[in-house]
C-alpha cells in the first residue's frame, strides 16, 4: 500500500511559527494568531515554500544546529560528532542549564563550541545552518519542523512527529512542498538486523501471518504529587508551552515527566510504541486499520499522571490483527523479551527487538545479533542531503506510523470501539473522534 498521499482533507490545529516579544518570550496570543494566519498563507501559496538549500559535494562538511538540548537531544549530537563531515555550529533549548550542559560536553568532544540561543527562529535564520535536529517534547515539533522546512533546513524529526495526525499530515505536505529532506526517529529502519528480519519475514518462511504483536514492559517511577510552583531560574517556561495550554508551572509536567501528559506527550504509545509498531508495518506492508479498541488505566500509579500505565490496543487490518501492550510496572515481557514485536505466521513464529531476531517453530538455528542503530540512521539522513534521495523513515513513513498510535489513544480516551477510514483519514461518524484527529486534547 502508499505510504502517504501527499494531501488529505485534515486541516492542521497548530503548524504555524511563534512570534517572540522583546524579551524573546513567546507571546501567546501572537503565536496562536499568527499559526492561523500561516496556515492561511501555505494553502493559497503566499508563503515563500523554503529557501534555496545548499547543494553538498561528497566531501563537504553539513552544518547542523540542534533545537532541544535535552538527553536525547545530546545523545543525538554526540552520534553525529562520530560522523566524519559533520559540524555542530549551534543549539538551540529554552533551560539555560541544560543549553550550557550541552555546549560543554559538545565542546570536549570536539575542536568547537557550539553558538547557543533560546529562540528557535534564531537558530533557523543562521547562516551556517544546513539541517537541523528537533529533539524538543512533541508539541512543539510541528511547528518547528515546518519553520525549518520554510527556512530551507533539512530536518531530523525525532519521534512522534506531531502532536495529532492533522499536524503530521501537514508536515508530509510541506515536506513535498519545500522539497526539504525529514528523516524521522525512527532507528529500527536503518538496523543491519531489523532489515535483515524483515527480509526473512518477507520471503514467506514462516507462511502467512494472522497476527503481530508489539509491547513494552518497563518498570517507570511514580512521578508523584507536586503543587504548582514558579518555573527554575533559567527557564523560559512560556516558550516551554508555547502552542500548549496556558498553565502555571509545575515540576511533573516538565523535564523526564512531560510525555505523561496529553496536552505535550502521546505516553508509551509515543514512546516505545511508535518504534515497535512501525517494524509490524514495515513488515507487512501496512497501511492503517479500519477498527481499533482500547482498554487499560493507571492501575499501578496514583500520581499526577494523565496517559495510562497499562494498556492494550487491537488494531483491525483487513486480513490480521495487530495487538500493542504496555506495562510501565513490570519487566516481565511476552515471548521472553521486555520490548519486541512478534509475527504469528501459519508455519512459524519470528520475534525481534533491539538485541536481535529467532525464528521459532520453523527451520531451527536462524537468528540475528543485534546491529548498531542510532549512528547507522543519522548517517543514511546526512547521505540523503547530499543526494536529495527519500532516507529510510522519511516524514511519510513517520507520519503513518505516529498515526497509527495517535489512533490508538484516541480509542483509550473515548472508552469505545473507533471505525475508521484510512483512505479519507477520519473517523466513521464519531464527531469527537475526528475532532481529537486535529489536536484537540480533550475527550469530551
Amino acid at each position: 500500500m502508499s505510504e502517504l498521499p501527499p494531501s488529505s482533507g485534515l486541516q492542521p490545529s497548530v503548524t504555524g511559527s511563534p512570534v517572540t516579544g522583546s524579551s524573546g518570550t513567546v507571546n501567546r496570543r501572537d503565536f496562536l494568531g499568527k499559526t492561523a494566519r500561516n496556515a492561511a498563507g501555505v494553502a493559497v501559496g503566499v508563503l515563500s515554500l523554503g529557501s534555496a538549500a545548499r547543494k553538498f559535494g561528497p566531501n563537504d562538511q553539513i552544518q547542523i544546529g540542534i533545537i532541544g538540548a535535552g538527553a536525547q537531544g545530546r545523545e543525538l549530537a554526540q552520534h553525529l560528532l562520530a560522523i566524519p563531515g559533520v559540524r555542530i555550529t549551534s543549539l538551540c533549548d529554552v533551560d539555560a542549564h541544560q543549553l550550557a550542559a550541552a555546549q560543554h560536553l559538545l565542546h570536549d568532544h570536539s575542536d568547537h563550541r557550539p553558538v547557543a540561543v533560546t529562540g528557535h527562529e534564531q537558530l533557523l535564520q543562521r547562516s551556517d545552518v544546513d539541517a537541523v535536529v528537533i529533539a524538543t517534547p512533541d508539541h512543539w515539533h510541528a511547528a518547528i519542523c515546518r519553520e525549518a522546512c520554510l527556512a530551507g533546513k533539512d530536518v531530523y524529526l525525532e519521534q512522534p512527529v506531531a502532536h495529532s495526525v492533522a499536524q503530521g499530515q501537514s508536515l508530509v505536505d510541506i515536506a513535498h512542498k519545500t522539497g526539504r529532506i525529514i528523516q524521522t526517529g525512527l532507528p529500527q529502519r536503518s538496523g543491519a538486523h531489523f532489515q535483515s528480519a524483515i527480509e526473512l519475514l518477507r520471503s514467506g518462511e514462516i507462511g502467512r501471518v494472522h497476527l503481530a504483536k508489539a509491547w513494552a514492559m518497563h518498570r517507570r517511577r511514580s512521578i508523584g504529587r507536586v503543587a504548582t510552583a514558579a518555573a527554575p531560574v533559567g527557564v523560559d517556561y512560556e516558550r516551554w508551552l508555547g502552542p500548549a495550554p496556558a498553565r502555571p508551572f509545575q515540576a511533573t509536567r516538565f523535564h523526564q515527566h512531560w510525555p505523561c501528559f496529553w496536552d505535550y506527550g502521546s505516553g508509551e504509545l509515543g514512546q516505545w510504541g511508535v518504534q515497535l509498531l512501525d517494524i509490524v508495518r514495515w513488515g507487512l506492508n501496512l497501511d492503517l486499520p479500519t477498527r481499533i479498541a482500547a482498554t487499560g488505566g493507571n492501575r499501578a500509579f496514583h500520581d499526577d499522571r494523565e496517559t495510562p500505565d497499562t494498556l492494550s490496543v487491537q488494531f483491525e487490518f483487513p486480513e490480521l490483527d495487530v495487538i500493542w501492550e504496555h506495562r510501565q510496572w513490570s519487566t516481565r515481557g511476552l515471548e521472553g523479551r521486555t520490548a519486541a514485536v512478534a509475527f504469528y505466521g501459519d508455519r512459524g513464529t519470528l520475534i525481534v527487538d533491539r538485541s536481535g531476531w529467532k525464528l521459532y517453530d520453523g527451520p531451527t538455528g536462524k537468528y540475528a545479533d543485534a546491529s548498531e542503530l542510532h549512528q547507522s540512521h543519522l548517517a543514511n539522513w546526512l547521505d540523503c542531503l547530499r543526494t536529495r534521495q527519500t532516507p529510510t523513515a522519511d516524514i511519510a513513513v513517520g507520519q503513518r506510523s505516529m498515526t497509527l498510535c495517535h489512533l490508538g489513544n484516541i480509542a483509550y480516551r473515548l472508552g469505545r470501539e473507533l471505525r475508521f477510514s484510512p483512505d479519507s483519514l477520519t473517523f466513521t461518524q464519531d464527531a469527537a473522534a475526528n475532532r481529537m484527529l486535529l489536536g484537540s486534547t480533550s475527550a469530551v
